[in-house]
Order: structure tokens, then sequence, then C-alpha cells
């Protein structure tokens, strides 16, 4: 008997230091791809058309309008934009924008590395122009993200507690940070790269939503979890710490085959809260389906070893069969 358990100790002595040694080399591997990223060349400035705006005067509109037709709409007429660079409303926008970001540096860095991760693992990628302005705090477009161009509306990032906010409900605005420029525009690409034809099941929304979340694991590693998901660290230990009991609340109900729009605006979209309709509702963080997609890909990704654009491409239901996810206990 002591001669078993002694064999039982020293096997699982075995098999904690294979798994310690598997740790280490994963993270060697890692840590020479980060290297290698590093290395990669990406040139490109950042374009203060905000900065141009704010100081223009009413004869400089013909050069704003050959400089950035993009940005200026046939159908809206020359006296409108007049009118606009002399506002006060827009000026103290501006104004706002000019001091918040005199310095653009660090964003600029951070854009850096995204550019970086994305040429490194996509050999056709193109260093786009971008291009800064404001867009009267309308936050559902905080960036639009094209294959030439990248557009960022300052204005959305000013800080949570901004004045400018203070009819926007704070589980939006806790994401109206400048640290947030970057996880937004790695978004806006991953929206590009994934093909999902799939997103009528609730099943499907959550691996969509954790296909954008893994995007971010790869392209932009400097970027905290609970950063990438938009929750706080506090947000983020709840919802690993309630994993499992939250797959057993959507297995037992049946709702990961269901096709009711509802449970997106329960568990997938912006929420202060997510809805159970339990008493732990006002202690969860809204979102809990995304996070839990994001754990359905991850497990997938360890488990196949596909390269990020395979699993971006991949079906839900094929990722959800193959990833033999597991919550956390």
């Amino acid at each position: 008997m002591l001669g078993l358990k002694m064999f039982c100790m020293s096997s699982l002595r075995i098999m904690l230091a294979l798994a310690i040694s598997l740790f280490c080399w994963s993270c060697d591997e890692d840590s020479k791809i980060e290297e290698e990223i590093s290395k990669v060349n990406v040139n490109f400035g950042v374009e203060r058309f905000d900065s141009a705006f704010q100081n223009a005067s009413p004869k400089d509109l013909p050069k704003l309008k050959m400089d950035y037709p993009f940005l200026f709409s046939k159908h809206i007429a020359d006296s409108i934009w007049v009118k606009r660079i002399t506002d006060s409303l827009q000026n103290e926008l501006l104004a706002e924008v000019s001091k918040e970001y005199s310095n653009f540096a660090k964003t600029k860095a951070e854009l850096n590395q995204l550019f970086q991760h994305l040429k490194f693992y996509d050999k056709t990628f193109a260093v786009p122009r971008v291009v800064t302005l404001t867009n009267d705090v309308a936050y559902r477009d905080k960036t639009i993200v094209t294959d030439t161009i990248i557009l960022i509306a300052l204005d959305n990032y000013l800080g949570q507690d901004h004045r400018f906010y203070q009819n926007i409900p704070k589980y939006i605005t806790a994401n109206m940070e400048p640290k947030n420029i970057v996880l937004d525009v790695a978004e806006g690409y991953a929206k590009k790269y994934i093909s999902q034809i799939q997103r009528k099941r609730f099943l499907d929304e959550m691996i969509y939503q954790g296909k954008l979340l893994y995007f971010k694991d790869v392209m932009i590693p400097f970027k905290t979890d609970f950063e990438k998901i938009g929750y706080t660290a506090d947000q983020l230990k709840w919802a690993e710490a309630n994993e499992d009991p939250i797959w057993s609340y959507f297995v037992e109900r049946e709702l990961l085959y269901s096709t009711d729009g509802k449970l997106v605006n329960r568990f997938i979209a912006d929420a202060p809260f997510s809805k159970f309709y339990l008493e732990l509702d006002n202690e969860s963080p809204g979102r809990l389906g995304q996070y839990i997609g994001w754990q359905i890909v991850k497990a997938y990704a360890e488990r196949t070893g596909e390269d990020l654009f395979k699993i971006l491409a991949t079906e839900p239901e094929e990722i959800f069969i193959k990833s033999k996810f597991k919550p956390k206990k």
C-alpha cells in the first residue's frame, strides 16, 4: 500500500513537472514571437484633422476639403461647414480634445504595436492612413476602420467622468478613456477579418463575440484581459469566479441553441449588468455571453492549435464541439 502511495506521488510530481515544463516552453515561444513582431517595420503618421479644423478660418475650407475629401459630404453646403468652424460649442469641444491630446505619442505607440502584429500575421496588411477628428460625441461610432483609412473621433475618449458625458450611462462612459482607442481599432479590424455565416442562435453570437476578443488576444497582447473585454479588474474576477454557474444557467435553460433575440440584450449587448433575473444580477457585469464565448474560442484554439485566421473563419458549431469547453469550477 505504501509502495502504491509513493508511486502515485511520484507520478503526480512527474506530471506536475511536465506541465510546468510545457508552460515555460509555451511562454518562451510566445516571447520569441513577440520579439520578432517588435522588429516589424511600420511607418505611419497621425493626421490631426481635429487640430486643423480648430485652427481653420472660413478661407481655409477649400484646402481642408482637398486634403480630406472623404470627410466632406457633397450633400452638405459649404455654408454649414463655415458655421461649424465659427460655432462656440464646436470650439469648446475641440479645445477639450486639444487639451487631452496635446501629445498623441502614447496612443500612436500602441497603434504601432497593433499594426506590427497585423503585418506579422497577415502579410497582405497595408498600413492605413490614420486621421483623428471629432463627431459630436457620437459614441456608437467612435472609430471607423477601412482597408486604407482609420478615423478616430477623439471627443469619445476624454475620460469617463468628463462633463460632456453627463447624459451617457456610466457603463458606456467607462470605456470612453484614451486607453480604449487601440482596443476599438483592433475590434474594427477583427470585424473585417471574421467570416461567420451563422449568427442566428445565442451560441452563434457568443462565439462571434469570442472571436472578436480572441483576435485582441493575438493582436494586442500588451493589453490586459479586463481591458480587452471592457471590464474592470473586479468585474473580470467576478466572471472568472462564476464561470461554472453562468455556464450551467445557459445549459440548463437550453439557451445555447435558442434564437430568442432578447438573449442578445440580456447577455451580449452593453449593459450595466447581465440579466439572469436572479438576485445576483446587480452583482454581475454586463456582456457575460461575450465572456463565455471568449472562453470557448480560447479552448478551441488551445485544443486544435489552429491559426488565428482559420479560427475566425470556422463556424460556431465546429468551434463549440471541438473546444470541449468546460467552465472553471
